[in-house]
Parts: C-alpha cells; sequence; structure tokens
C-alpha cells in the first residue's frame, strides 16, 4: 500500500485516525487523575505522556485543541496545578479504556468506570489505586503547538510509587514485571514484553 499526501486527506475519517495514530507504533498507556474545585475527581486516559528530562526530572503529555471542547483534564490543571499519572496494567485495560468517554465535569470517572481513587502522602490529587507505577506531578509549564492548536502540559515530578521489586539495580523500571501496557492507534492495547537490557553507551565509544 502507498499514501501520498492526497490520498491521506481523502481517506474516511475513523481510518485516517487510526492509521495515523498506530502509524509510530505503541505508545504508553497512562491514566492522568485530576481534581476540580469541587473536589470532584477526573480520569482520563492519555498515550502522549513523554520524558523530557531527568534533572530536573520532567514530564510532558499532549492536550487537543481545548476551544470548542470543554477539557476536565487541562481545566483542572490550570485550575489546582497539580496531577496524577498512573500505569495502565493488563488487568484494568477495559475500566481504563472507559474514562475516554465523555463524562460530565460533576461526575468522577472513577466510580463511573469501577476504578478507585487512593490518596497517598498527602499528595492532593488521587492515584489509581489499581495502578503499580504512578507519579504525582506539578505544572510546571504550558507550551502551545501552532501546527494544530495543541498545548503540551509539562510537569515536575513530586512523587513517585512503584514496588521495589519494579526496579533494577542501575534504576531502570522493569516495565514487563509492572505489568505495565502499551496502546497502538486509540483502542489496541499491547503487553510488554523485555527483549534484552544492553550497556550504557554513553559519549564514549571506540571504532
Amino acid at each position: 500500500m502507498n499514501f501520498n499526501n492526497n490520498c491521506i486527506k481523502d481517506l474516511d475519517r475513523l481510518y485516517r485516525i487510526n492509521l495515523i495514530n498506530s502509524i509510530t507504533g505503541p505508545k504508553s498507556a497512562n491514566l492522568i487523575a485530576t481534581i476540580n474545585s469541587n473536589k470532584v475527581s477526573n480520569l482520563a486516559i492519555f498515550s502522549s505522556v513523554v520524558h523530557l528530562g531527568s534533572d530536573p526530572a520532567l514530564i510532558g503529555f499532549f492536550v487537543r485543541p481545548v476551544k470548542n471542547a470543554i477539557r476536565d483534564t487541562y481545566r483542572n490543571i490550570i485550575d489546582t496545578r497539580f496531577y496524577t499519572i498512573n500505569h495502565i496494567n493488563s488487568s484494568i485495560i477495559n475500566e481504563s479504556h472507559m474514562t475516554s468517554g465523555k463524562f460530565p465535569s460533576d461526575i468522577s470517572e472513577f466510580e463511573k468506570c469501577k476504578l478507585n481513587e487512593i490518596y497517598l502522602n498527602n499528595f492532593r490529587v488521587p492515584f489509581v489505586k489499581e495502578s503499580y507505577i504512578k507519579f504525582g506531578m506539578e505544572l510546571h509549564e504550558i507550551n502551545d503547538i501552532k501546527s494544530n492548536n495543541s498545548k503540551l502540559i509539562i510537569g515536575s515530578i513530586k512523587e513517585i510509587i512503584i514496588n521495589r521489586n519494579y526496579v533494577d539495580l542501575d534504576g531502570t523500571i522493569d516495565l514487563e514485571k509492572s505489568n505495565s501496557v502499551s496502546v497502538g492507534g486509540v483502542n489496541t492495547y499491547y503487553v510488554l514484553n523485555k527483549v534484552k537490557k544492553l550497556p550504557y553507551i554513553g559519549s564514549k565509544i571506540n571504532f
């Protein structure tokens, strides 16, 4: 198959969404939890979470244009500046996927999608109890993406909660042990299997 630019533009909308969303390969699957000023929690699935740096420890994720739609995650982060990111594992795929639906702002996806919120270490936003790897975030900055009016939300890590058995001696997280999953496109989920771990190369290479 071959798709040129004109062909891509003429594709059926849903076909194009699935094609372009899955062409980059599987992405991390996370639930982002927020809370509004009325103390109603919100939970939404995201496949755009990315590492931006380790010192300081920064994590980013993208939100789609917000002009014509209310995005509770975005609005709550603006209002409170805090949120949590929670890995999805294979035991909660169905429940996590349901959070992609549109719920009223006064309804918590935790309750409707049968996931449990848990407050840990006095962090002001709930974590997902069923998630095995979770971290608390504080808003650092927001960058506008002019090409399509999306926004890159950048946060600093304030809290990491993880079973020590999932962390190798060198600090690497074993995502196979944690049962974390990835998502291809918008609705296809994959389990993660470690193929090989190679030594860190750094800047010194002998030719």
